[in-house]
């Protein structure tokens, strides 16, 4: 059984100045995680520059695997934002591209098996166009990352790709994307089509959960056991990854570890 628990789930900390990515691995190995899937909010030089890495960057990067190495984690599953294919403006999106390099170049140091990039575009349709770059952008991307052992995911994160129907489009038609399937993401009504559509493709998951009662148990309308029954009868076999969103002032760590429960007595 592989647990991981995306470091969105600690974004408050983070932003409070309460957890670092070196932080954020300790409390996984506190919370029983099989597994460390950073995202790129606890690394900030995937934000704070299109450049190379400096080697600043790189020692940071490397103190962060070794930490994992260390806990006996390894390193999964990379969610990196801001960096999605496609854009409007040209001059935009080369810009996100040397981001999406530049993050490629981090998941290699850090020895990430996966990478998920955005495909971005417009949420309710997918033009000949746009759909074009996307697929090139993958495609460009996929033969950067695979000498390296890097899987690229796509995700029904934003735009184009929480349609299901948009998103079956990508997958089918770009050999090697892989997918990071999220419990929940999708246009309104299209959360049970979009699940059953795409559950089969799924190369990890993020699962989210929202809500506990005193006993621990998940009482938000995500459904977390019925995504779960979906995907083990599909024969996936994880990684199961967790991303905690608890409402405002609520504890992330407790959120998270009530997740990592949830999810042992589901598999």
């Amino acid at each position: 059984m592989r647990i991981g628990i995306c470091s969105y789930s600690f974004h408050r900390l983070l932003a409070a100045g309460l957890q670092d990515a070196l932080g954020y691995v300790a409390a996984c190995k506190e919370l029983g995680a099989t597994q460390v899937d950073p995202w790129s909010g606890h690394l900030p030089m995937l934000d704070q520059s299109t450049g190379p890495l400096t080697e600043a960057d790189m020692r940071y990067l490397l103190r962060v695997r070794e930490s994992a190495t260390s806990a006996g984690l390894p390193i999964v599953t990379l969610a990196v934002d801001g960096a999605h294919i496609y854009e409007s403006d040209a001059d935009r999106r080369a810009t996100l591209r040397a981001k999406a390099l530049r993050a490629l170049d981090a998941a290699a140091i850090l020895g990430a098996a996966q990478i998920r990039i955005d495909a971005g575009g417009p949420k309710d349709e997918l033009p000949a166009d746009v759909f074009d770059v996307i697929q090139a952008g993958y495609r460009d991307l996929i033969d950067r990352a695979a000498p390296r052992g890097i899987q690229v995911l796509v995700e029904n994160h934003r735009g184009a790709t929480t349609h299901p129907e948009h998103l079956m489009r990508l997958l089918e038609s770009i050999p090697g994307l892989g997918l990071l399937l999220d419990s929940d993401n999708w246009q309104p009504g299209l959360r049970d089509e979009g699940r059953r559509r795409c559950a089969g493709h799924a190369s990890a998951v993020h699962i989210k959960t929202y809500r506990w009662d005193a006993a621990g148990n998940e009482v938000s309308d995500a459904h977390v056991p019925a995504f779960v029954e979906l995907l083990k009868a599909g024969n996936f076999n994880g990684p199961w990854e967790i991303e905690s969103v608890p409402g405002q002032g609520e504890d992330e760590i407790a959120a998270a570890q009530n997740a990592v429960g949830l999810l042992k007595r589901l598999l």
